[in-house]
């Protein structure tokens, strides 16, 4: 069995861009950026931002391209695809993609780029434990390189 599948969770680097296909069905392009906190070698905190261009059709695409807006926080889950064409100048073009099963608003609260008060679109809300088990943590800090994949 194989498996494509991808969960993000950012803030978009774009206004959506909606557009209608040639059967009548609507697409919609946009950017996602994800951050990721590490240390370093020296045990320095650093952080690294990565960039993904993520495509919607159909009703799904409408909603993003009607409530979000640049810089406003959106949870992805979808599958990657990548698509070539042929460029003017003869060579071959590579666009990797996510495409989008199912979405979620990101937080509408006060952060900055938040849906802010008003706003019609829903909020994501992280699972929580079920009531009366509380997620026991382990007291020593793990090491990646404890981890056996």
């Amino acid at each position: 069995m194989y498996l494509n599948k991808v969960f993000l969770y950012g803030n978009l680097t774009r206004d959506p861009e909606l557009k209608a296909l040639p059967s009548g069905g609507s697409v919609v392009s946009f950017g996602l950026a994800t951050n990721r906190s590490y240390k370093d070698k020296n045990g320095a905190k650093q952080e690294a931002t990565e960039y993904h261009n993520i495509v919607s059709f159909g009703k799904p695409a409408e909603l993003i391209a009607q409530y979000m807006k640049k810089g406003r926080p959106l949870f992805v889950e979808g599958r990657l695809q990548t698509r070539s064409w042929d460029g003017q100048d003869g060579k071959k073009n590579y666009r990797t993609e996510i495409v989008v099963d199912n979405f979620q608003f990101g937080d509408g609260g006060s952060r900055a780029g938040g849906a802010g008060a008003g706003s019609e679109a829903p909020s994501f809300e992280a699972p929580s434990a079920p009531k009366g088990e509380e997620i026991q943590y382990p007291d020593e800090e793990i090491n990646p390189e404890d981890i056996p994949f």
